[in-house]
């Protein structure tokens, strides 16, 4: 899941951009921006029959159904796990039989890591079952687990103040949620400040807006040199009653039991299919998901829901007989929740052409409705993202926001690539993200359709307009 940032920006082009200069400072293309302008609008009627197939068409519901049938049968989707390998082996299969070309597998090395049986308990000032989801990564226990008292903290400061009372203890986190890429970094550093003054072992309250007794997990980083201790999130509940004893000076304590073990790096596959292109195959537009989850719940909107609108999209122009000038290349990530190990080795295979890309897309912020496109790029490329986003004025959503990086494309991003990310309704997504609450039921099929609409009619519009998008 991208970490998401969020910042408005207004419709404003440079100057250049309106005054008939060329779009490309090195001279390469001659045609103004009003050129440009008028060869977007001409693909109105290509964009409302992407949305009609979409969303009123017999293509409606598809990529919902898709995903059920995958994630019902399946389940979760752990890096390293026999799942995993099963859903891609599935995906490879469900590519070629829908008609897609040179669909194929690119073998990568991930992670293996498993919880195993884990539990803790409240044994003083009552005796109390306290949910818990082991983060990823994390070491276990000894098989006898660990009792110790419990100290409370609002935040690392607050740590730090009294670390001379944190040794021998397990530490918890009782952070209050700001937004998800603030308050992530006690699920990602918790374990190693805390083992930093001495303590036995961190449990992190759910980086959640919402709760109803529901742990959500995620990944965690040890640090060298800091001793590896072991790591779990619990509820918001729990962090909040424990916070509340802890204020009255009430002594708490836990016996924590985790059989968490890392195994060594194993074999996995991204998975790649594509809609060659006419003029320009060797130029990609390339869209994307990751098909890997936690081992919670199903991941159907994390990332289910963002891998199949990225199948839907080649999907849908395959089905209209549309065949863009440019490659139209899907690309189902393995190992996101790990960081974007897939991804990046796809990068480092791949970066020998990086000059070929012009956007790379990925859907992994859910699958509401959408409300825009999150964009990263040169203010000219950004320009023509606008107008390829007023095409899908029958749907109301033309907005091109900033911050289109996410973890498996920022590779290319950084690099100077222009990258978009899909923008949708984030009210209910951290309700549910990392949890077992992460099944079907989140997901709407009605707004999977406009989520699909969307991607298909920009990855489509951008591979087929006759020059790439302008770096910077």
């Amino acid at each position: 899941m991208k970490f998401l940032i969020f910042a408005f920006f207004g419709g404003v082009h440079l100057l250049s951009l309106c005054s008939g200069k060329a779009i490309y400072k090195n001279g390469i293309s001659k045609r103004t921006f009003e050129e440009v302008k008028e060869e977007i609008a001409s693909y109105g009627d290509v964009a409302k029959a992407i949305i009609n197939l979409a969303v009123y068409g017999k293509a409606q519901n598809r990529s919902y159904e898709r995903l059920a049938l995958l994630v019902d049968t399946v389940g979760p989707r752990l890096s390293g796990s026999k799942n995993l390998e099963k859903a891609i082996q599935i995906m490879y299969q469900n590519l070629q039989q829908d008609g897609l070309e040179n669909v194929h597998l690119e073998p990568v090395r991930i992670p293996h890591w498993e919880r195993g049986e884990e539990s803790a308990v409240m044994l003083e000032p009552r005796i109390h079952k306290i949910a818990i989801l082991g983060l990823g990564s994390s070491i276990g226990t000894p098989p006898e687990g660990i009792t110790a008292e419990v100290l409370v903290v609002t935040c690392f400061d607050e740590l730090q103040r009294r670390a001379s009372e944190a040794r021998g203890k397990i530490v918890v986190y009782n952070q209050p949620y700001i937004n998800y890429s603030r308050t992530v970094q006690y699920r990602t550093q918790g374990a190693v400040e805390a083992a930093k003054v001495g303590a036995l072992a961190s449990l992190i309250r759910s980086v959640a807006s919402f709760s109803i007794y529901s742990p959500h997990t995620g990944i965690q980083e040890y640090q060298d040199g800091v001793p590896k201790i072991p790591t779990a999130c619990i509820t918001v509940e729990d962090a909040e009653m424990m916070s509340r004893m802890a204020s009255h000076g009430i002594k708490i304590v836990i016996q924590l039991k985790m059989g968490a073990k890392t195994y060594p790096d194993t074999d996995s596959f991204n998975t790649v299919a594509e809609i060659t292109g006419s003029k320009y195959p060797e130029q990609v537009v390339l869209v994307s998901g990751h098909l890997d989850s936690w081992d919670v719940g199903q991941g159907a909107m994390d990332d289910g829901g963002g891998a199949f609108i990225s199948w839907e999209a080649l999907s849908l122009i395959k089905d209209l007989g549309l065949r863009p000038k440019r490659t139209l290349r899907l690309v189902l990530w393995t190992a996101e929740e790990q960081g974007g190990v897939g991804a990046f080795q796809y990068y480092q295979l791949h970066k020998v052409n990086i000059s070929n890309y012009s956007l790379v897309m990925e859907s992994d912020a859910g699958t509401f409705l959408p409300t825009g496109l999150q964009f990263t790029g040169s203010e000219k490329a950004r320009a023509i993202m606008e107008e390829v986003m007023s095409l899908l004025q029958p749907l109301n959503i033309t907005q091109v926001l900033s911050h289109g990086e996410g973890t498996d494309i920022n590779f290319w991003i950084q690099a100077g690539v222009p990258g978009a990310s899909l923008l949708d309704d984030l009210y209910k997504y951290f309700f549910f993200h990392h949890s077992h609450g992460d099944t079907m039921t989140v997901m709407d099929p009605k707004q999977m359709n406009v989520a699909a609409a969307v991607w298909a009619v920009v990855s489509y519009v951008v591979a087929d307009m006759e020059e790439m998008l302008p770096r910077s």
